[in-house]
């Protein structure tokens, strides 16, 4: 029988001009660890990857806190200004905080959301906060491959989980994997055959996207895990 799983609506106040924001904490029953998870650039908290991936997180002992950027909030589709995204993460992680202060803390989120996790990281420390999440981390635009929005990383001093599908048209592997080895012992990449920046598969891998969100969770646990015994 599996534990109970759930989800409940919260909302924090990303920053002072912009207001409130909304927030969805999925604890499931014995949680080990909680992940504040950002979304990406096009898609808010309810998109199907970051409910399916919160589902098979709670399955594998990892709550969420899933929340939204102030734009996506109000409806637009067009970014806020890096300092309203990095003011909203720290402020997610606070929220994060209070919502589960027994919980040991990890950050990160979807292409963007990851992104944006890391340079708040870089620019000082995310109090609480024991590793950083990508899920596809977003590191260069389509087709123009460049390796410069990873040079913030150098700055970040926590553990990273790198999350990629191998057809990732926003982080070519070739670049990835050099820029991984650098940040070694800090850096861990997680390379899933055959997915894209959406982790969807080619039919040919014999695998169904459900299977790829279950293996992400169990990567994301077993990473989690490791860190919480180093810190006891």
């Amino acid at each position: 029988m599996q534990n109970a799983i759930e989800t409940e609506p919260l909302s924090f106040v990303a920053t002072a001009a912009k207001g409130k924001v909304s927030a969805l904490l999925t604890r499931p029953e014995g949680a080990r660890s909680l992940l504040v998870f950002g979304h990406g650039a096009g898609a808010g908290m309810r998109h199907r990857f970051m409910q399916d991936m919160s589902a098979c997180l709670a399955r594998a002992g990892i709550a969420t806190l899933r929340y939204q950027f102030p734009y996506m909030e109000a409806g637009s589709r067009r970014p806020d200004a890096r300092p309203v995204l990095l003011a909203t993460v720290r402020a997610a992680i606070d929220a994060a905080r209070a919502a589960a202060p027994a919980l040991p803390l990890f950050a990160g989120g979807k292409s963007m959301g990851g992104r944006m996790t890391s340079l708040a990281a870089a620019e000082a420390p995310l109090a609480g906060v024991r590793g950083l999440v990508f899920f596809g981390f977003p590191l260069h635009p389509a087709g123009r491959p460049s390796t410069e929005r990873a040079e913030h990383l150098e700055r970040v001093d926590l553990p990273m989980l790198f999350l990629q599908g191998e057809r990732d048209k926003l982080a070519g592997l070739d670049l990835l994997r050099p820029v991984c080895a650098r940040l070694a012992p800090r850096a861990t990449l997680h390379v899933v055959p055959t997915a894209d920046h959406g982790f969807h598969v080619l039919k040919s891998a014999g695998r169904s996207d459900a299977d790829v969100l279950a293996e992400l969770a169990r990567t994301v646990a077993a990473w989690a895990a490791t860190l919480g015994e180093a810190h006891r």
